[in-house]
């Protein structure tokens, strides 16, 4: 909702918007020109042509139901996105895993290209600080979320499908019609559609459709070969069609993020972008907030920071903090569940998602305003854990006080230190640096 108030108020609209709390992305909007609220009130859209809301907003929330009553306009985030994208030829980036990765990317070749895309996507790139912008010129970029339906909704020009695997169960009711949405999905797209050929079903989308596909799978048209990592870096060559583009170097662990990379190359390319203007942008790409984010370093001991929250999500982040080459001798991972639904129906997935981690911590439930289910707690999936993998080491500390304190004394020199989730984790490697910084103090001082 932020992205969309920044691009909308960079346009030129006088924009407006309320928030439940004060969080630091708001001081961004109000230097933008943003009017913003603290809390909720149906005087709030008095004067307004039109009102936006998010999947997050139940329809009895005072300001959308004065909004209505007033006849305003009122339109879902989807619906504006869409109106947005329609003034551009927007580029899409869709899948379950990877949507803001590949999407920043793609937005810093084009703009490497002089195409000066307009962007709207999920995270801050750490190139630009922003994960929003209107340059006003032909060309956009936007993340095409699948969570609420999103994705359909949006006129496209292009797309890209990194992936897809089971999430959102609670809106969709199984995997088969997540797979259905995504096929309803690339048939709404003239223009060129890339797809993962490592992907089981984004192959079995791809051979009965015109796309182009990308990957280590000897038949992808864009193929990976010769990946090695070092130091955190991945450096490998991409061939098209049997012909040899070159050499890219990624400054970004995983393979998961080479595989987004060679999305890039492939739309890029089949947009007429050059090869040697691809390479240099994607070797000078500084990543995105929350995504294997180093978050800092204390005692010999690294704290990164990562969004991950669904098991295949995990399992990359932590084979890649694993296979790196940084030389880290344990990976500690912190894990905070997201939502009571979620954890009710994926619990049981989440078996096999930590056998890269040496240490495993779960935490309590963020509820990103679901009610709570009785019965359902972090618990389970560490039940999960343990019941596929009993020699794990696994802790449960579902009192934030307790997980810091742990985590200050367990983590020690050499070890690399992950919180994954979508919730208030993001804070947490903040809290266990400070209680690290106060436990020298204490042992200074005796």
């Amino acid at each position: 909702m932020s992205a969309l108030a920044l691009v909308l108020a960079e346009m030129g609209h006088t924009v407006s918007g309320s928030d439940l709390r004060e969080v630091p992305v708001l001081n961004r909007l109000r230097s933008a020109g943003v009017e913003v609220h603290i809390g909720h009130s149906r005087h709030h859209v008095d004067g307004c042509d039109a009102v936006t809301y998010s999947t997050a907003i139940p329809e009895r929330n005072i300001e959308l139901v004065a909004s209505r009553e007033k006849g305003i306009v009122t339109l879902h985030r989807a619906g504006m996105l869409a109106s947005i994208c329609a003034m551009t030829r927007a580029v899409g980036v869709a899948g379950t895993h990877g949507k803001t990765t590949t999407s920043s990317m793609m937005m810093l070749v084009m703009a490497a290209a002089g195409l000066r895309p307009s962007f709207v996507i999920g995270g801050d790139v750490t190139d630009i600080g922003t994960g929003a912008q209107w340059t006003g010129s032909e060309w956009s970029v936007v993340e095409a979320d699948e969570s609420d339906f999103t994705h359909l909704q949006l006129p496209l020009a292009a797309t890209i499908l990194t992936n897809v695997d089971v999430d959102h169960l609670e809106n969709y009711g199984s995997f088969d019609a997540i797979v259905a949405g995504f096929e309803q999905y690339l048939d709404q797209v003239d223009g060129p559609k890339v797809l993962c050929a490592d992907d089981e079903v984004c192959r079995r989308l791809a051979a009965v459709r015109d796309v182009v596909t990308y990957g280590t799978a000897p038949d992808a048209d864009y193929r990976i070969v010769d990946a090695e990592s070092s130091a955190g870096t991945w450096r490998f060559v991409v061939v098209r069609r049997g012909e040899t583009l070159g050499e890219v170097n990624l400054p970004l662990r995983g393979m998961h993020n080479v595989r987004n990379a060679t999305a890039v190359v492939a739309m890029a390319t089949e947009l007429g972008v050059a090869f040697g203007v691809i390479a240099q942008s994607l070797e000078r790409f500084g990543g995105v907030a929350r995504r294997l984010d180093f978050r800092g370093s204390h005692g010999g001991a690294t704290f990164v920071d990562d969004y991950g929250h669904i098991p295949n999500e995990i399992a990359a982040a932590l084979d890649a903090l694993r296979s790196s080459g940084d030389g880290f001798s344990r990976v500690v991972a912190v894990f905070q569940p997201n939502r009571y639904r979620r954890m009710a129906l994926l619990s049981p997935e989440y078996r096999d998602a930590f056998v890269a981690a040496d240490v495993t911590v779960i935490t309590e439930i963020y509820p990103s305003g679901d009610a709570p289910i009785p019965g359902v707690t972090g618990k389970l999936v560490v039940n999960a854990i343990l019941d596929a993998h009993p020699h794990q080491r696994v802790v449960w500390l579902p009192r934030r006080h307790d997980l810091v304190e742990f985590l200050a004394r367990e983590v020690r020199s050499g070890d690399v230190c992950v919180s994954m989730g979508c919730g208030d984790v993001a804070g947490l490697p903040s809290e266990v640096l400070a209680r690290r910084a106060e436990l020298d103090a204490e042992r200074f001082a005796t």
